[in-house]
This record gives structure tokens, sequence and C-alpha cells, in this order.
């Protein structure tokens, strides 16, 4: 069995983990005067040696962004750190920024001083206020302790709370005080981002997993995880298991695994089916336990491992519902720029609904699939991608179940419909 490696969440369990007292304890802030002390570019050749891949989702190489930043031309340079950590199942910033949230900062630190950025910015969701409480004091604290102020200011800024805002240009517009809503590329942010000028944006466990690459070095890093897939990362197991919660592993450990450390399914209960990267990602069933869970492995088995939100569960979930719920969230955060996704997201609700009440045709389901191809690919940016992934993947391995709705005039698995459904077969 893959082992467990504690490197960000080394230290939860400590009361006092989330203090610059405790984290200092830990050797905390020494990799930041350690990058501090070396040339920029060499910070950056570091961290793409060390083979770290962006944690929000997409899994780009976090070196390389940060190397497309442009030197020498005599512009402000911003880092921006994603924390709008929004969609269904992905639970894997808050708990961090709550344990630790000294570790963020001090990757700010390094990551300002490699792309040249004397301002950097961290976007959080307004709902989580406890969360904002926490890192106004952690940025406070480092102030005082004159880690902030000497060569990079940071800002936390808070959302009104928009899952579109967690697409990096709808995020810079909500910085720039505008509506959020995904930009026209290129320009990449890269080149005009934040205010116009050159600006990484990285989610907040890539920007958290630098300082200890700096601590201990590229070929540390690359010691765990897979051949393409380094290092470790926060999996996020929710849903029908005995023990939920955060599991920090080496990448390509496999859903069996974590659900062995996890203690299983709930008692007198079967694996139905789960999310490898959270409700915007195709579903997986039961046949998908061994597939390693790293960015190659559930690509290769047709799904993607996003911000590995790994939702679970059993027989007794219906999951046209489940489909419906999620597609119900996209449709509501949709931010209406473009017709693909404006439209399509409420058609894709309206005949779900359908389904689910019974109501629906054998019909709609070739017509769910239209809708879902003339949204893919043709949305201004992931959200209508994201939309129809559950769906189609969801008619691929449960078609029956859909089929059944239509027939049985109900959904199978209401309390009252499955009597009258028994008892008719009697």
């Amino acid at each position: 069995m893959t082992k467990l490696a504690p490197v960000l969440s080394a230290h939860w369990d400590e009361k006092d983990s989330f203090t610059i007292q405790a984290y200092k304890r830990h050797g905390g802030y020494t990799a930041s005067a350690k990058a501090l002390a070396m040339d920029p570019d060499a910070v950056i050749q570091l961290v793409k040696d060390s083979g770290l891949r962006g944690r929000g989702g997409a899994g780009f190489p976090t070196g390389m962004k940060w190397g497309f930043i442009p030197q020498g031309d005599n512009k402000d340079h911003y880092l921006v750190v994603n924390a709008d950590e929004s969609e269904p199942g992905t639970c894997k910033d808050t708990p961090l920024l709550m344990a630790n949230p000294h570790v963020l900062i001090e990757g700010c630190i390094i990551a300002a001083h490699a792309i040249r950025a004397k301002h950097a910015f961290i976007y959080i969701r307004g709902e989580v206020t406890h969360v904002v409480r926490r890192m106004n004091q952690a940025i406070e604290d480092a102030y005082v302790a004159g880690y902030l102020g000497n060569g990079v200011e940071l800002v936390l800024h808070v959302g009104a709370g928009a899952y579109i805002c967690g697409e990096e240009t709808a995020l810079l517009d909500s910085l720039e005080g505008f509506r959020g809503q995904p930009r026209l590329r290129p320009p990449f942010p890269a080149i005009a981002g934040l205010y116009a000028r050159p600006t990484v944006v990285n989610n907040v466990e890539s920007i958290a997993s630098v300082p200890a690459i700096v601590a201990n070095g590229a070929e540390w890093y690359q010691s765990m995880g897979t051949e393409k897939s380094k290092g470790t990362t926060l999996y996020s197991l929710s849903g029908h298991v005995v023990n939920p919660g955060q599991f920090e592993a080496p990448l390509g450990i496999t859903l069996r695994e974590i659900l062995e450390l996890s203690g299983g399914m709930r008692k007198g209960h079967k694996l139905k089916f789960w999310t490898p990267g959270g409700s915007s990602t195709p579903l997986f069933t039961d046949e998908h336990l061994d597939v390693p869970l790293d960015y190659e492995g559930v690509a290769g088995a047709g799904s993607m491992l996003g911000t590995k939100a790994l939702q679970i569960f059993d027989e007794t979930t219906c999951v046209v519902r489940a489909v419906l719920r999620w597609t119900e969230f996209y449709k509501h955060e949709s931010c209406g720029k473009c017709t693909p996704c404006r439209e399509g997201t409420w058609w894709l609700v309206q005949i779900l609904r359908d389904l689910e009440n019974g109501k629906g045709s054998e019909a709609d389901l070739a017509k769910l699939l239209d809708l879902c191809d003339n949204i893919m690919g043709r949305s201004f940016c992931a959200l209508g991608d994201g939309a129809t992934s559950p769906i189609t993947s969801s008619i691929k391995y449960f078609r029956d179940e859909y089929i059944a709705h239509v027939t049985n005039g109900a959904c199978p698995f209401d309390p009252i419909a499955s009597t009258l459904f028994e008892g008719a077969d009697a």
C-alpha cells in the first residue's frame, strides 16, 4: 500500500498549528530566507526541476508558468493566489488555510521573489468568514515579524462568492472591481493580467507546496509521486465512507488504498460511483478503484484528476438526482457571458428535472447528449465543459437507471415509488 506522506499536513494535529510560533517551531520562514538569497531565475528553475504541477485542476507545471513572466520589461508584476474554492466536493484549500496559513504566506514570499513581483494578492471566498479571520491574523503576524513589507506586500481580497471567479481571468476582473466574467485569451495573464500587467495566478496548494521544495530540494520532491506527477497532494474524501477527510499522499495512490485508510464504505453498503476530481469531472465506478490517482492515470481512464475531490456514493444514491443537483449548481453559477453555457445549462436542468420526476422520455437522453456536445468546447471558459462531464459519463455508465425513471414514471429510489414498483413486480 502507498504510504501517506504528510508534508503540508504534517503538523495539522497540533492545537496551535495555525500560529506563527508553531510554524517557526517547525522551521517556518527558513525556506523564504534561503530563496531570497538566491537569484530569482534559480528559484524558478528549482521549482521546474521539482516537477510541481498546479493543484488547482489543470495540472500545468508551476515552474513553467512562472517562467512565462517577461523579465526586464520595466513593468509591475503581480502574484495572485486563487483561494476561491467552491466546486461541489472540493475542500482541500480551506482546511489547509485553517490549519497552516503561514505556509501559504511563505510560499507567496518565495513566488513573488521568483517572478520579481512586489505585490501579491490572495483572493478568497466571502462565505468562509472563519478562514478570512485566520488569514488576516496570520498576515498581520507576518508583517509584525518582518517577513512581509520588506520586498513584498500581501493583500487578502474577499470576494462576494461566485464560482466563476475561480476561473483565473474572471478572478482578475473581480480583483479590479469589475463583474467576475472570463476574459478572451490571448493575451494570457502572464502578459496582460491584473491591471494589464504580467501576472501569475496559482492555486493555494500550489504556492503552499513551494517552501518545502526550497527547503528540501528538487530531488527530494521528485522522489515522491509518479514519473510525470511528482510530489504529494491533498485528496479530499467525502460521502458514504466511514471516515471522510483530507488524506495527503504521493500522487499515484488509488481510491482502493484511500478507502482502506479511511475505514472503507459505510457498513453494509458498496461503492456505486465516485468523482476523481470534483463534480466537474467525468464519473468513475467500482471498475476504477485501482486507477492511479495522478494526472496521467485518471486521464487515461477517461476523466480528470481536477482538484482531487473524491466524492463517494453508494448503491442507495440515485445517479440522476445527484447529476441534477450538480447541474443546478452550474446553471446557477453561470456568469451568462456566453450563449452555450447560459442557455445550455438552463436546458440541461429542465430535461434532467423531467427525467428525475419520471416525466421524461428515452429521446431526452439523446437530447441531453446533443446539448452537451453543443456546449463542450464552445463555451467561453471551462464551466460549460465541466457541467457536461457528469451528465455524459453518468449516461455512459448508468443508462439503464435513466431509462428506469422513464419506464417507471418516477424515481426508482423514491421510497414510495419503490414500494409501488415492488408491488407491481409481485
